[in-house]
């Protein structure tokens, strides 16, 4: 039985209550006191209900004494099992030690990593537990400061973070008390880092967005996520789609399942069907797949280039957009399951539906909200947190000093038009970075093809004149276009020349039908 007494701050208060409790024979069991909030705890063995109806009156008799009343507990007695489903629920060894080494407390990942049972680790050396660091010599030091270090247990390496306690003792100082000891494994510790990448990687804090198109487009992502409507995603190749899905996937109610993507232009349309929907297997010697959808339940699949979608799998998925059920190749049988679906296309969606080539009905199932990336020649004020990130990113994988990005580089690569934006940018400065022997990255290290949006990519050693680049591309364009034409007659018509002109250049040029496969 435990009681909650409301007192007053005075001396001799709590000698009062307990003489109370000496007359009435009730053996204490504990005593606390919380001098800020003025209560006292008092702990004791059940008593007949006639001798708690004589106690209760008498302790609330006492001068100072404001209130009385049963409770559940003791505050130490939550402390010590709050601290307890703590520790126990940590996934990391926790170890207490006293000033000497010997272990006074230990959690259940503490026993699972050492491999003995509570019984065991309790009062045993911390020396004898871990090896790989004197214990011993660390709390008999002058200055007992934290440490992290490797630890050795049977036979496997460690990470282990040692922190002293320290109990208060006035203008004396403090007393070291002992040490907690937190232990973590390297597949522990693996698990953590990779945790901490896939934030990196996966989430809104992974895309750069100085420029105002991109700042828009991820704080509208960051509202749509919170939805559970299907998103389109548009763009042209290279842009970061599928980044800003995983993004969206993982800022959702959903980020704890699965996120899986699946390219539909890479598949063939019975292949991409059965991956996406999976199949039943019953013929001989075929087991049952889970498709994509099935394999994602709650989460999200992100369907990559929708627009190469066959029209037989666009009838499926659109009546899978419609109630969440869906057919496996196969099967009579219906499956459901809780999917969000994001798409996203470089192709122009609108213009296929006019076409035909794309289901109107299934448009509209999909662009229910829309996030447009704008290319990278159009926001050019990303692109130098791009290309310093992708500096520092290959530099460390190739065990290099990050290089500097030389100033008239900088300009050059915001200039550039970007056809295969973000991927190319990257892929140019992975290039440069892997073969790089310098400490400042200059233009010259770049391999970067001439491009114009009207002519696509020119040679980028282009030598020689005008009138010699003009010729090199008659020649060109008369070897492809001659043996299409039977005579030079007609191909003089086709060009628009005089067959006198067109004979000539053939000649000049040394084409002719020994020369020309026809």
């Amino acid at each position: 039985m435990r009681l909650e007494i409301h007192c007053a701050d005075r001396i001799g208060i709590a000698q009062e209550i307990l003489n109370i409790l000496v007359k009435y024979r009730v053996d204490l069991k504990g005593i606390e006191v919380d001098s800020v909030n003025c209560r006292m705890y008092v702990s004791f063995p059940p008593i007949e209900f006639e001798q708690f109806q004589k106690i209760m009156p008498e302790i609330r008799l006492i001068d100072g004494v404001e209130d009385v009343r049963t409770t559940a507990f003791l505050p130490s007695e939550r402390e010590h099992n709050e601290l307890n489903t703590l520790l126990s629920a940590l996934p990391d060894g926790v170890i207490s030690i006293d000033a000497k080494g010997w272990v006074r407390h230990c959690n259940d990942a503490a026993c699972r990593d050492l491999n003995q049972p509570e019984a065991e680790i309790i009062g045993a050396n911390i020396n004898n537990l871990l090896k790989g660091f004197n214990f011993t010599r660390w709390l008999e030091g002058k200055d007992v400061l934290g440490q992290t270090t490797r630890v050795e247990v049977g036979g496997e390496d460690f990470i282990a973070d040692i922190l002293p306690i320290s109990v208060p003792q006035g203008p004396e100082g403090d007393v070291l008390a002992g040490a907690v000891i937190n232990i973590k494994s390297q597949s522990r510790l693996g698990q953590q880092v990779s945790a901490f990448r896939r934030y990196g990687q996966e989430s809104f804090a992974a895309i750069h967005s100085q420029s105002t198109a991109m700042r828009r487009v991820v704080r509208e992502a960051r509202k749509m996520a919170q939805l559970e409507a299907p998103i389109l995603i548009t763009g042209e190749t290279g842009t970061g789609k599928e980044l800003l899905a995983r993004a969206c996937h993982y800022a959702s109610n959903r980020s704890l399942k699965p996120f899986i993507a699946l390219s539909c232009a890479s598949l063939p349309d019975d292949v991409a069907e059965s991956e996406l929907f999976g199949y039943a297997g019953y013929e001989e010697n075929s087991a049952p797949k889970r498709g994509v959808l099935e394999q994602a339940d709650g989460g999200t699949v992100f369907l990559d280039e929708v627009g190469e979608m066959s029209t037989q799998l666009q009838t499926k998925l659109l009546r899978f957009l419609q109630d969440g059920t869906f057919r496996k190749v196969g099967d009579e049988n219906e499956v459901k399951v809780n999917v969000r679906i994001i798409a996203a296309t470089q192709k122009d969606l609108p213009a296929m539906v006019q076409e035909g080539s794309f289901r109107e009905d299934l448009y509209y199932r999909i662009n229910v909200l829309t996030l447009e990336i704008a290319p990278l020649r159009d926001r050019k004020a990303d692109i130098k947190s791009l290309a310093e990130h992708f500096i520092q990113k290959y530099a460390q994988q190739s065990g290099h000093a990050t290089p500097a990005l030389d100033e008239e580089c900088l300009q050059f690569l915001e200039q550039y038009p970007w056809p295969g934006n973000v991927r190319q940018l990257e892929n140019a400065i992975y290039r440069a970075v892997s073969m790089l022997d310098d400490n400042e990255l200059r233009i010259e290290h770049l391999q970067l093809p001439t491009f114009t949006h009207d002519l696509g990519y020119l040679e980028s050693d282009f030598e020689g004149t005008l009138e010699q680049a003009v010729k090199r591309f008659e020649a060109t364009l008369l070897r492809k276009l001659y043996p299409a034409y039977p005579s030079s007659r007609q191909l003089a018509k086709r060009l628009g020349l005089s067959h006198t002109a067109v004979a000539n250049k053939l000649r000049e040029y040394g084409i002719n039908r020994k020369t020309v496969k026809v």
